[in-house]
């Protein structure tokens, strides 16, 4: 089967890729980090309104979805883009909350919505704070992250996850995996040593081609996970995505760090915030051997 997206899906991930772009994530990320939510609000509005809550939310609460290939999109674009905040999970609630009266809120952006699976991501922003299974909760206390910029928070009673949430945050990694990999390639082109540009020896060539064709095989599969959405075999093909997602991702960040040498490791160098999300990411919403065994029980 080929599947690609159509023009009006290209256009909706190539709008948000300027917006976000244009909104200079990377310092974003380092502010919500520090404590500074002001930024990564305005943000927030900005991605309301280019529709991306919208599609999330059904069409009698003041949305226009769920449609789950352009939410997979819109996840693609903020993890290429390393937006900081709760946005798989605020978008993974909509799916979750029924005909809450929350909805319409959440269709606006007006909004920040996060789920304890099992902990809460950025609970102390949050509008409302939820389990897996919809009860609401408080949210505890501050626990360390991988990355600084998702401030994870104990919640009582957080557990399991959604295959909704799943699925956006293996989108989530594909587009943060690809950015990985383009600054990589570009690190690789100017960067000389011995009187050549590193990316002319074959241990980088090969390590950078080993990321691109993992990413390539794991793309279509988030893809084709958000098209089965509602078929019995969406769960398994979530988690077959996810496994893949996870890797690719995770994959392609350890290359970026031996590409870039020990300046990957800087704060002050911008890819270090995205190398750090692939490693928090790889363990969220659900490991790595939880999917791996869903899709083996599947079989």
């Amino acid at each position: 089967m080929r599947f690609v997206l159509d023009a009006e899906q290209r256009m909706f991930g190539e709008t948000l890729r300027r917006l976000l772009a244009d909104a200079g994530t990377a310092k974003i990320a380092r502010a919500w980090a520090a404590g500074d939510a002001g930024p990564g609000r305005a943000l927030w509005a900005a991605v309301a309104d280019a529709g991306v809550f919208a599609v999330a939310v059904p069409g009698e609460f003041g949305g226009a979805g769920p449609l789950p290939v352009e939410l997979a999109v819109a996840a693609e674009e903020l993890g290429r883009a390393a937006a900081p905040g709760p946005y798989v999970e605020t978008l993974a609630a909509a799916e979750l909350l029924g005909e809450s009266p929350w909805l319409p809120r959440i269709a606006e952006g007006e909004a920040i919505v996060s789920l304890a699976v099992p902990h809460a991501l950025d609970a102390d922003v949050a509008d409302l704070v939820l389990t897996a299974d919809k009860v609401e909760r408080k949210a505890g206390e501050a626990l360390a992250s991988l990355d600084p910029a998702r401030r994870l928070f104990r919640v009582e009673g957080g557990g399991g996850f959604t295959d909704f949430g799943a699925l956006l945050c293996a989108a989530q990694q594909i587009g943060l995996a690809r950015a990985l990999l383009d600054v990589s390639v570009d690190y690789a082109r100017t960067r000389r040593q011995f009187g050549r540009p590193i990316g002319e020896y074959q241990a980088i060539k090969h390590r950078l081609a080993g990321a691109m064709v993992e990413l390539e095989f794991a793309r279509p599969l988030v893809y084709g996970a958000a098209l089965s959405y509602g078929t019995p075999g969406f769960a398994r093909d979530v988690s077959a995505a996810k496994v893949a997602a996870s890797e690719a991702s995770y994959g392609t960040a350890r290359t970026a760090l031996q590409v870039h040498g020990a300046i990957g490791y800087t704060d002050e160098y911008d890819p270090s915030l995205w190398i750090r999300k692939a490693r928090a990411l790889y363990s969220a919403w659900g490991t790595v051997a939880e999917h791996r065994a869903r899709v083996i029980a599947a079989l």
